[in-house]
């Protein structure tokens, strides 16, 4: 069996230009990077088209067994450009932290992926190297004014902003820095983020414009001076530079599927530790290019969706037409107690028992934010019959149909039916909510997000939690959605409970203002927002060869 690298090797793309037409773009529209890439110019774009249709590709909790969201997202827009819909996919950008971690890539896989595989997960164009410059600068800038005399009175224990990078590096989380006599800094605890969790990147997907992106960094809060009132990269005069540095990469990146649909790929804060979706600049363009958008959001739609609608879609007024939840057989076998090695068996009490994790991700999905839904799943040799049945009877009661995907096998021809029911499920009534009001105290939202798609019982927070939300709250902040940071892999704040978990309280440890990005982030439970690698990291399997050709990339 080929691995997904040597697939996309062995594809020919088509010249990005050509790519490029088929979205109504000249080549005076795009900025070429090198045949196979190209970044929009967005003012070429005819924003006075009517939008077309939008569509979100989320998921059930992930486990190690896989459930294939990019896979089934990349393979669904080219399924629905096979029935004649013009449809343009609109996606993340890949961080080379798990890259060179566990989790691999984000560029699909199987004969459903985006094109050139190798560029788009390393470099690409650039983006992320420019978003660390621009975080990075204005790290320096705090430094250098303290170093210069801290005319603004900056107290150094209270210093939010990081440094990034973008990669797994635990040795960063906590650093002494400005060491080596006076000359060289001034001494203080720092730390990093990893780059997809900085407040730039989440600037960087929620802007709609250079000025507003301009904007949008000289309101991020830096710190706060000795008398507690809150220090800006507008005070430092940094919004300028940083957005300089930033004036390319605020151009939405044009590649292709092998399926030769067009993919706009923007963006990546990840969805456990920041709001987990591509940029808003990047979805308002595809949904200008073609009838149809199909985009996703990061892990499971209690991170990913949750995010994507309560910070997305009510800060830039996007409204999607329908909801794709993907699931496997196997990977909710894990969520009924089965290990990895125990998937390939039929075991449908173990099946039922995982079920629940589905049911809620498409009951939140279509009850609690109003969309039509359909579930899609990731259909492999080993899933009898039997257990596919009863995932199809299961869903029936929250009256949402089953579609089978072999996308990842057979490219878009495996996902003809769910496109069809795409189609018909963006024609259907649509009664998009949001999950809290803007108006709720800070605590209100987190407890609506708490009860309502986690399904659990409340919050308990820290004292130092506690103290935040009274200072946001007295800073006139409490009118900002919640971007809540917990583990992917439960419904809870504990990574050891799995399926649908009851009964179950989450903890609040931290609270901080993304004043820029316009949400306060909550930190529960242990999350970091600098991962680590694990004991066998992926980087150890890749290499290159003397023709310049990349193995072991997944």
């Amino acid at each position: 069996m080929k691995t997904d690298l040597e697939i996309s090797q062995n594809y020919k793309p088509l010249p990005i230009t050509e790519i490029a037409k088929k979205i109504g773009l000249t080549e005076d529209d795009i900025e070429l990077y090198g045949k196979y890439k190209a970044k929009i110019d967005v003012n070429k774009v005819d924003y006075s088209k009517p939008d077309g249709k939008l569509v979100l590709v989320t998921a059930i909790t992930p486990t190690p067994a896989g459930e294939g969201k990019t896979t089934t997202l990349i393979g669904l827009a080219d399924a629905m450009n096979i029935i004649g819909k013009k449809t343009v996919v609109a996606m993340r950008e890949p961080s080379l932290g798990p890259v060179f971690g566990v989790k691999g890539g984000a560029t699909g896989g199987g004969y459903s992926q985006v094109v050139p595989m190798e560029d788009i997960n390393l470099h690409f164009t650039g983006d992320f190297h420019a978003l660390g410059a621009a975080n990075n600068l204005l790290a320096a800038m705090i430094d250098n004014h303290i170093y210069q005399g801290n005319q603004l009175k900056i107290d150094l224990k209270r210093i939010t902003w990081k440094r990034c990078v973008d990669m797994n590096d635990r040795q960063l989380r906590f650093v002494t820095d400005g060491l080596g006599g006076e000359k060289n800094g001034v001494p203080r605890e720092d730390g990093y983020d990893i780059t997809v969790a900085s407040e730039i990147m989440a600037v960087l997907c929620l802007a709609e414009s250079f000025a507003d992106l301009k904007e949008r960094i000289a309101r991020i809060i830096v710190a706060y001076d000795v008398d507690g009132k809150p220090v800006t990269a507008g005070d430092l005069k940094a919004q300028g530079a940083m957005t300089a540095l930033l004036k390319d990469a605020i151009k939405p990146n044009l590649v292709q599927t092998l399926g030769q649909t067009p993919a706009v790929i923007h963006g990546g804060p990840f969805a456990n530790i920041a709001h987990g979706c591509n940029s808003v600049i990047a979805t308002k363009t595809a949904l200008k290019l073609a009838d149809y958008c199909v985009t996703e959001a990061g892990f499971g739609a209690d991170l990913g969706a949750e995010k994507f609608f309560d910070i997305k879609c009510r800060k830039s007024g996007l409204k999607p037409s329908a909801a794709v939840v993907v699931a496997t057989v196997r990977a909710l076998k894990m969520h009924g107690g089965l290990k990895k090695d125990q998937l390939g068996n039929e075991d449908v009490e173990a099946l039922k028992r995982g079920l629940p994790n589905l049911l809620r991700h498409v009951s939140n999905v279509k009850n609690v934010y109003g969309l039509p839904t359909v579930v899609a799943v990731n259909r492999f040799p080993t899933d009898t019959d039997e257990e596919i049945k009863v995932v199809i009877d299961e869903c029936k009661k929250l009256r949402v149909n089953v579609k089978l995907s072999t996308v990842w096998a057979n490219g878009g021809k495996g996902g003809i039916e769910l496109a069809e029911e795409v189609v018909r499920l963006c024609e259907e009534e649509n009664k998009f909510s949001l999950c809290y009001p803007d108006d709720y105290s800070i605590k209100d939202k987190i407890n609506a997000v708490t009860q309502k798609v986690y399904g659990g019982n409340g919050v308990k927070y820290t004292e130092q939690a506690e103290d935040q939300i009274k200072k946001l709250t007295e800073m006139g902040l409490s009118g900002l959605p919640v971007c809540i940071a917990k583990t992917q892999y439960s419904f809870s704040d504990d990574a050891t409970k799995l399926g649908a978990p009851e009964n179950f309280e989450i903890t609040v440890r931290n609270v901080k203002v993304s004043a820029g990005a316009g949400f306060i982030v909550v930190l529960t439970g242990e999350i970091m927002t600098m991962p680590g690698l694990p004991k066998n990291p992926a980087a150890e399997r890749i290499d290159v060869d003397d023709n310049g050709i990349i193995s072991g990339l997944f």
